[in-house]
């Protein structure tokens, strides 16, 4: 059945975690065991049920796969359009992997409203698969919106002493950028009424659709906030390291390997296709906040006692690199930036996993409680270091083939930038190093420690898989780079032939419209086929 290209995956995968979140509800609340396999057990099956994607995915072609397309709110032109691409496919599969591996790490973390928790986890999860599949403006915001609410709990709820800051300090942030965008995409739905008197929110219409430079510039700027906020660029970061520290493992995991990619994915999926000279225009803006947060983040990093916060900052640093490299608009940088999107998840979250079997150990996270854990965990131990070269881009390693594509492509645009970069890459180096040292070196100093158990079978479950990718990027990637190879180059390609139609069609003219209008039976045309 799900060979059938009837048969709607896309709505499967997103909406099977509330299935398990059903059957939890109707479990007793106090049988956490049980709450905790149904959850597990849904997560991994949405997993599974997600694989053929990647198989039956066809890198030949750029246009949108396993569509799903219903008329929703027809008055409106709104739909219940659903599908992937080349750029969305990954960022799916990497999506329903870490959520079944975070459920299984967090598994006696959390001892308390564990039916609460496990409910949270999986809705998270709809909302996730939701944004990167959705292909109608409502129903992206409907999913961008539902999925706050979940991490918002995950964090006031189940996080640590400051938990109720920091979880007021991501809604404030994501929600701000949130309603800026929602202003942007009713701008760019009553514009493309005035201009064609069709109604409509379909995200690839609009991606046919040439706007004025003068307003491509503000509705940028609404996206540039609510993305950036996301990623999150400096200075708009400061909410992260506190969600990060007071969150769970679980939601340290989800935060920092899917949310985080929800402001990237953004940009490539809105910013750079819509408002192509726009994007230009701010390259030399998005450029320098890069290379600052890729530098501000490892510095940062370097002087943290928290080995918790440590990570944290580094995502600031690594997903610098994902902004350089997608805004130096050319194939080696756009690609590079897709793959270490999915790097920093694996690695990023395995980390916080790391993090998170230490706390569960000592209950403390500060860097000098430690020191010779190696002794009494070797296993642990050899795993750690082989994240933290993931991490820090040592080749062989997945991290090294992102950066060494990001580099191509910054190198490629401007030689400073690149330069400049580089230096982000000896300073990840010295604080992932340093860090371990501390941690795992010189004599056990306190008592404590002198009796820590080695790795379980659960966490070996849990980060095995996870190494297993970070070893299999590294050393052959080209079946995730061929995967987006297409979809790619036929970003770069539309933002050329959008800037070309913006510069030779004067503002709101009947010619403007003429182009929106073909633009869109095209659209029609193609969709009916």
């Amino acid at each position: 059945m799900m060979n059938s290209p009837n048969f709607p995956i896309l709505s499967v995968i997103t909406y099977l975690p509330l299935l398990g979140i059903l059957v939890i509800c109707l479990i007793n609340s106090k049988r956490h065991d049980l709450i905790r396999w149904v959850a597990f057990l849904t997560a991994a099956v949405t997993f599974l049920v997600s694989l053929p994607l990647y198989f039956r995915f066809d890198a030949g072609t750029w246009e949108m796969q396993f569509v799903e397309n219903i008329p929703w709110i027809s008055q409106y032109g709104i739909s219940y359009h659903m599908g992937v691409d080349g750029i969305s496919l990954l960022l799916v599969l990497l999506t329903t992997f870490l959520s079944a591996l975070a459920i299984l790490s967090t598994w006696s973390a959390v001892d308390k409203g564990v039916k609460g928790y496990m409910i949270s986890l999986l809705f998270l999860e709809t909302g996730m698969v939701g944004v990167f599949c959705a292909l109608d403006f409502v129903l992206f915001y409907v999913f961008w919106e539902v999925m706050l609410i979940p991490m918002y709990f995950i964090i006031g709820i189940w996080g640590g002493p400051r938990r109720i800051y920091a979880a007021v300090k991501f809604f404030i942030y994501t929600m701000s950028g949130s309603v800026l965008m929602l202003v942007a995409i009713l701008v760019l739905f009553f514009t493309h009424y005035h201009a064609t008197g069709i109604m409509t929110f379909d995200i690839l219409t609009y991606h046919r659709f040439g706007l004025p430079a003068n307003m491509q510039f503000w509705l940028f700027l609404a996206f540039f906030l609510a993305f950036a906020i996301k990623v999150p660029m400096f200075p708009f970061h400061t909410w992260l390291p506190d969600a990060h520290v007071e969150a769970p493992t679980a939601g340290s995991v989800i935060l920092a390997g899917v949310l985080l990619k929800m402001g990237t994915y953004g940009f490539l999926r809105f910013g750079l296709p819509i408002f192509p000279q726009a994007s230009v225009d701010f390259i030399p803006v998005i450029l320098i906040l890069s290379v600052i947060g890729i530098i501000y983040g490892a510095m940062v990093s370097l002087v943290q006692d928290d080995i918790k916060k440590l990570v944290a900052y580094s995502s600031v640093s690594h997903l610098g690199y994902c902004m350089l490299g997608m805004f130096a608009l050319n194939l080696e940088g756009v690609k590079g930036s897709i793959l270490q999107m999915i790097n920093h998840g694996l690695s990023t979250g395995a980390l916080f996993m790391i993090v998170g079997m230490l706390y569960e150990r000592r209950h403390t996270r500060l860097i000098s409680e430690y020191g010779g854990v190696m002794k009494v965990m070797p296993v642990f131990a050899t795993l750690f270091l082989l994240v933290a070269f993931s991490s820090m881009g040592v080749p062989g390693l997945n991290g090294f083939i992102g950066e060494l594509l990001i580099l191509i492509g910054a190198f490629k645009a401007s030689l400073g930038y690149g330069l400049l970069a580089t230096i982000g890459l000896v300073l990840g180096a010295v604080y992932l190093l340093w860090m371990y040292k501390r941690v795992m070196y010189g004599r056990i100093t306190k008592e404590e420690n002198k009796n820590l158990r080695d790795m379980t079978g659960r966490e070996y479950a849990y980060l095995v898989p996870i190494i297993v990718f970070i070893v299999w990027i590294g050393v052959y990637p080209k079946p995730f780079l061929d995967k987006m190879d297409v979809s790619v180059q036929h970003l770069l390609e539309v933002m050329g032939q959008q800037r070309t139609v913006m510069l030779d069609v004067p503002e709101h003219s009947e010619l403007r419209a003429t182009h929106a209008m073909n633009n869109y039976e095209q659209y029609a045309a193609d969709q009916g086929r």
